[in-house]
C-alpha cells in the first residue's frame, strides 16, 4: 500500500497514532509538540535563492578516464566507466582540498544573494566529506584528513545563512549491498555484493543520524531512491520526525513527499501551484567538477533563470563543482559575481516573493509580487527585453499603480489605462543589460482576469507563439525558447521524450487547419494530440531556418469549445531535432 509521509504528518501522528495503530499503514512516531507547516517552510519559502555544491573524489579524475574524457556528468565517473571499487578508492590521495577556503565559499554565496547552502555530505560513490564512525570510506582516507562540513556549515551561518547537506540513502557504489541506478545486477565488483537492508541498516542509517547530530542541518537533500519502499523509509522517517525543523525533499523513498518538489535541471513551466518546489541546475553541464566541460551558461541566462522560476513561486538551487584541492572553476566565480551585481540592487524582487498574478507569460519579461500587512501589494515587472517603443502591458490588470520605480535608477515610471490593461512607459535604454526591474506599489490587492489559454483573435484565428508554449522535459534539460517577444522560438528540442503543450479555447466546437513555422536540419515527425488524444502524424521536412522560417500544414483537428491543450510531441523512433516559432489556427475552409 502506498501512502504519504511528510514531516507535518508525522508530527500529528500525536492524534492519530491509535487508527494508524489498527491499519497497513507504518505507524507514525509520537510527538509531544509540533510547529506549524508554514512556520517550519517560511524561510525557505522566502529565500528562493541558494547554492548547491557537489565535492568529492570524483573531481580527481575530473571525467577523465584512462586518457579519455567520458560523456555525462563527472560526479558518476565511477559508474559510468565501471571502475573497480579499490581503484576508485586509490583516487582519494589526491583529494587534497589543500586550496579550500569554507569562508571564501560561504562569501561568494553570500554576496550572491543566496540564503542557504546545501553540500554533499554523501554522494553515490559513498565518499563522506566527515570523520564517519561506521567507514573508513571518508575524509580520512583522503588527503584532505580533516573535516570539511564544520567549517564550511560555521562560515555560512556567521553570514546569516541556512546549512543544509545532501546525502545518497540508496545508492552508494562503494559500500557492500548499496543500490546501483538500475537492476541489481549491474554492479560490476564483488566488492560491492552484499545485502541492502543491512547497508540501509549498518550504513545509511546510521551515518544520517552522524550528520544530524553533529551539523544540525536545515536541509536534508535526499536522491535516487532507488528500492526505498515505504518500509525501508519508515525509520527515516522516524528519525526525521525527532527533528521537525529539517526541510526535505522528495526524494527518500516511496510514500515520502517530503516538503518539497525537486524539478533537475529544467523549469516546470506552470511551476507547482501552491507547492514549495526548488529547481536544482548546474552552470555548465555537470554536478561534480569536471574539466573538460565547458558549456557553461552566460550570467544572464542563469539570471534569468532566478526571474523565472521566481516568478513561478519556486526555489533556484544552483550548482558549483569545486576541485580535488578545493579551489573553485574562475567560470563560476564570474558568474556569481554578475549575479551578485544584480543582485545587490533587485534581491527585493526575488526574496519573499510570491508568483506572478498573470498566468501566461508576457511578451517582455516575468513578474513577481509581495503582499504587504497593511493590504497594499507590490509588483515587481522584470524587463528582459526593453521596448522599443518605451512601453509594455501588465494585461488585465485592473488597478493604477500609486508609484512605480525602476530599482537601478530609480527613475520613476509613468503608468496609463489601457482596453488591454496597464501601459508602463518606460524611459530610455534599458539600465541592465540582463535583468531590469521595475517597482509598482499599490496601496490594495490588485486584479488579474487574464485567462490562461490563448483565444481566437479580431479575425478569429489563434496564433500560439514560443511564449505561449509548456515545454515539458525532465532530468537533463528541456526545451528552450530563445529570442524575444514574438520573435522566440523553442530550440533544444534534442530530447524525444520532451514534449510541449499549448492551451487554448476556442468559444465554439470546430475543426481548425494548423500550421507551424519550423526549422529543421533533417526530416523528422512528431504526433499532434487534442486532449492527450492522438490526432495524427505529422511529417516535418528538412528546411528551413530561424531567419527563414519553413512554414508547415500539421493538418486539420477537431477542438471542443471549452479550453483545449493541444500538445506536440516526437515520434519515438522518427525524431530529429527541430525548431519552433508559431502554431497558427484557423477555422477550417476559411482559407
Amino acid at each position: 500500500m502506498k501512502f504519504k509521509l511528510t514531516i507535518s504528518t508525522l508530527l500529528l501522528a500525536a492524534l492519530t497514532s491509535s487508527a494508524l495503530a489498527q491499519s497497513s499503514e507504518i505507524p507514525m512516531p509520537m510527538m509531544a509538540c509540533c510547529a506549524p507547516e508554514s512556520d517550519r517552510t517560511e524561510w525557505f519559502e522566502e529565500a528562493r535563492f541558494g547554492m548547491f555544491i557537489h565535492w568529492g573524489v570524483y573531481a580527481v579524475p575530473a571525467g577523465e578516464w584512462q586518457g579519455e574524457t567520458i560523456r555525462g556528468i563527472g560526479e558518476w565517473i565511477m559508474r559510468f566507466r565501471r571502475i573497480p571499487v579499490e581503484k576508485y578508492k586509490s583516487y582519494a590521495a589526491d583529494f587534497t582540498a589543500s586550496q579550500y577556503d569554507p569562508e571564501f565559499w560561504a562569501e561568494l554565496a553570500y554576496r550572491a544573494g543566496m540564503k542557504y547552502v546545501v553540500i554533499t555530505a554523501k554522494h553515490h560513490d559513498g565518499f563522506s566529506l566527515y570523520d564517519s564512525a561506521v567507514t573508513d570510506w571518508d575524509v580520512m582516507a583522503s588527503g584532505a584528513q580533516r573535516d570539511l562540513l564544520a567549517p564550511l556549515a560555521d562560515a555560512v551561518r556567521a553570514r546569516g545563512m541556512k546549512f543544509g547537506l545532501y546525502y545518497s540513502q540508496s545508492q552508494d557504489w562503494i559500500h557492500p549491498g548499496g543500490a546501483v541506478l538500475g537492476n541489481r545486477d549491474n554492479i560490476w565488483d564483488d566488492a560491492q555484493k552484499g545485502d541492502y537492508d543491512e547497508y540501509l541498516q549498518n550504513i545509511a542509517l546510521p551515518q544520517v543520524r552522524e550528520i544530524i547530530d553533529r551539523y544540525d542541518p536545515a536541509i536534508i537533500w535526499w536522491d535516487t531512491p532507488q528500492d526505498m519502499t515505504p518500509e525501508r523509509v519508515a525509520p527515516f522517517a522516524d528519525l526525521l520526525a525527532k527533528h521537525p525543523h529539517i526541510i526535505n525533499n522528495n526524494r527518500l523513498g516511496d510514500g515520502f513527499e517530503g516538503d518539497t518538489r525537486t524539478p533537475e535541471q529544467h523549469i516546470p513551466p506552470r511551476g507547482y501551484p501552491d507547492e514549495l518546489f526548488e529547481v536544482c541546475m548546474t552552470m555548465n553541464d555537470t554536478w561534480g567538477y569536471k574539466k573538460n566541460d565547458r558549456n557553461w551558461k552566460s550570467s544572464q541566462r542563469l539570471i534569468r533563470m532566478l526571474s523565472d522560476i521566481t516568478s513561478k513561486g519556486g526555489n533556484f538551487l544552483l550548482n558549483i563543482g569545486p576541485r580535488a584541492d578545493g579551489s573553485i572553476p574562475l567560470e563560476s566565480i564570474e558568474r556569481l559575481k554578475t549575479i551578485a551585481r544584480w543582485m545587490d540592487v533587485n534581491s527585493e524582487a526575488i526574496h519573499g516573493t510570491q508568483a506572478s498574478p498573470f498566468p501566461r507569460r508576457l511578451l517582455w519579461g516575468r513578474v513577481t509580487t509581495k503582499e504587504a500587512k497593511s493590504g497594499g501589494t507590490t509588483l515587481y515587472a522584470h524587463v528582459w527585453d526593453w521596448p522599443n517603443d518605451g512601453s509594455i502591458l501588465l494585461p488585465t490588470l485592473e488597478e493604477l499603480p500609486e508609484s512605480a520605480t525602476i530599482l537601478h535608477t530609480q527613475t520613476p515610471v509613468s503608468a496609463e489605462r489601457s482596453p488591454d490593461g496597464i501601459l508602463l512607459h518606460l524611459p530610455g535604454e534599458a539600465p541592465d543589460p540582463d535583468v531590469s526591474v521595475v517597482r509598482l506599489n499599490f496601496s490594495s490587492p490588485i486584479t488579474v482576469t487574464q485567462a490562461p489559454y490563448a483565444t481566437p483573435d479580431a479575425d478569429g484565428n489563434i496564433t500560439l507563439l514560443a511564449l505561449d508554449a509548456d515545454p515539458f522535459g525532465a532530468t537533463g534539460g528541456n526545451i528552450e525558447v530563445e529570442g524575444t517577444g514574438a520573435e522566440a522560438f523553442l530550440t533544444n528540442w534534442v530530447r524525444p521524450g520532451h514534449r510541449v503543450e499549448y492551451r487554448l479555447k476556442t468559444g465554439t466546437p470546430g475543426k481548425w487547419d494548423v500550421s507551424a513555422e519550423v526549422a529543421a536540419d533533417e526530416a523528422s515527425q512528431l504526433q499532434l494530440s487534442v486532449d492527450q488524444e492522438k490526432s495524427h502524424l505529422v511529417d516535418i521536412p528538412a528546411g528551413g531556418t530561424t531567419q527563414d522560417w519553413n512554414t508547415v500544414s500539421f493538418g486539420v483537428v477537431e477542438l471542443p469549445a471549452e479550453e483545449a491543450v493541444v500538445e506536440l510531441k516526437p515520434e519515438a523512433g522518427n525524431w530529429q531535432p527541430i525548431e519552433v516559432r508559431k502554431l497558427m489556427l484557423t477555422p477550417a475552409g476559411a482559407r
